[in-house]
Formats: C-alpha cells, structure tokens, sequence
C-alpha cells in the first residue's frame, strides 16, 4: 500500500524539560497521522460511525533517534504492511522538513473493533479496500 505524509509543527507546551519534544508526544502524532491518512481516502469520523466501528491502538513500538523541538515542522510518513481480520499493522518514519535523517521510526498494531461493545471485529472489506485503491502517495495540512 502506498505512503501517506502529513506535515506537523511542533508546539511549545509539547517540550520537555530538554527542550525538545517528550517522547509521549510522538504517539499523538502517529495517531493523527493515521487519522488524516483515514480522512484522505473518505474515511473520516462519520464514515466510520456508519461501518459501526473504529481502530484503536493495541501495541506500538517506537525507535526515537533525534530530537524535535518547538517551531519544527515534522513531516511523519505511514503506510499499512497488511489488514487482516480486526487487525492493521502501520509503519511509521518522522523527519523534519526538508532533511533526511529520521527523527522517529514506529510500528503499530491497530485493531478495528465494535462501537458499541468495543470487542474486535473484522476490517470492512469497503475499508480494506479503500486504502488498496489509494492513488495519491502523499498529502500535507
């Protein structure tokens, strides 16, 4: 499946006590990124309201390897390995703007579950789909 990117600026109340980003700050990251990647294809809160459904991380790990700090704009890459049954493995790579080295690498494993009773479930087929069929590698907000 195709690579997704977004763009993140770095807020000030995101610091830690170094002066760069606490690491608990780079899961809300991976998430939004997934968010906006889900949102790119029509797949957006409403949509997922109507499948009855909706993913929640189950396992994450992540490699921190360089610092961010307030002012930088980040720019996180993701794309899915494989949906299974109730289950999405995503990858993850951050950088800042214009430079190659990697800030942050992640993989998550993402569970689709019920709505209601918040048990897994299978991915919709129309989602698993969805993603397959995406044609525009990347997107920045």
């Amino acid at each position: 499946m195709q690579r997704f990117q977004t763009q993140i600026r770095v807020r000030y109340y995101e610091m830690d006590a170094l002066g760069h980003v606490n690491n608990a700050i780079y899961q809300h990251y991976l998430e939004q990124a997934a968010i906006e990647h889900s949102e790119h294809i029509g797949y957006g809160v409403a949509r997922y309201t109507e499948l009855g459904g909706v993913f929640v991380m189950r396992r994450i790990a992540m490699e921190y390897l360089r610092p961010a700090s307030a002012g930088d704009v980040l720019i996180v890459t993701t794309w899915l390995e494989n949906m299974r049954g109730p289950r999405c493995h995503r990858h993850y790579e951050i950088r800042k703007q214009g430079e190659a080295d990697l800030l942050v690498t992640a993989e998550v494993l993402w569970v689709w579950v019920d709505a209601k009773t918040m048990r897994p479930k299978a991915i919709p087929t129309v989602l698993i789909e969805a993603f397959e069929q995406l044609q525009t590698p990347t997107s920045a907000s």
